[in-house]
């Protein structure tokens, strides 16, 4: 699974770049732009759909919500979508079809250990940047006269060799190639779709032992992704 995240970049302009996009846009869609090193479920972010031909910035918060949910109590249980079961799932059979869209990142968390005393450990790039999750959208009311709301749900797999020792999932994490496809709106078949969620190449994230910091949501400051030798 993935049950956390990060996205640490002070830099309005390099993100920019990166992504393609304005980035008054990118902070219209996410207005509390600033580093995070420990994003967690129901936290706001921002989703990239596709608009017309071009790529948009979507504020969204995390732990994907129905039009038909009454509160937001199960935001928690759907962070994540498995990737072998959306077209049958009632929850993301219709976001499969009809919402796709990205999960700009530059890292996300596993745990290793015993429950007393868990080791993250930070799975990211090796020379930096992003990386991008295959996700799905959807909106919900948390009251009748409410604004609709955007909520998105990250999407995994089986895990790489590298993920393999430490958990059985892993996001989807698309190359570039790959995340125009994801957003292809035109592309309805969901073999082909489903055929791009695959484990990423062991060499394109690198892991790192990091802070037991990491562990209290409460937590999103720098010091959580220190270095540390494990124990394990």
């Amino acid at each position: 699974m993935c049950g956390r995240f990060t996205m640490t970049t002070a830099d309005a302009a390099l993100l920019e770049q990166q992504l393609g996009l304005p980035m008054d846009s990118i902070q219209e869609a996410w207005p509390d732009f600033r580093p995070r090193y420990n994003v967690a479920p129901t936290d706001p972010h921002f989703v990239v759909r596709l608009r017309g031909e071009q790529w948009e910035p979507l504020g969204a918060t995390w732990g994907l919500l129905n039009p038909w949910a009454r509160d937001n109590k199960r935001a928690g249980s759907q962070i994540n979508a498995k990737s072998e079961t959306l077209d049958e799932s009632r929850v993301f059979k219709e976001p499969f079809q009809k919402r796709r869209c990205l999960v700009p990142a530059d890292g996300f968390y596993e745990w290793t250990g015993p429950k007393n005393a868990r080791q993250p450990i930070w799975y990211h790039r090796p020379e930096g940047g992003l990386i991008l999750f295959a996700g799905l959208y959807d909106w919900w009311k948390p009251a009748k006269d409410a604004e609709w709301q955007a909520t998105f749900t990250i999407i995994t797999t089986e895990p790489n060799d590298l993920i393999r020792p430490i958990h059985d999932r892993m996001p989807v994490v698309l190359a570039a190639a790959a995340a125009d496809q994801w957003l292809d709106a035109n592309e309805k078949d969901p073999e082909k779709l489903k055929a791009l969620l695959r484990p990423a190449p062991e060499n394109l994230l690198a892991a790192r032992y990091v802070s037991p910091k990491a562990n209290s949501v409460k937590n999103d400051i720098p010091e959580v992704l220190e270095a540390v030798t494990s124990g394990f």
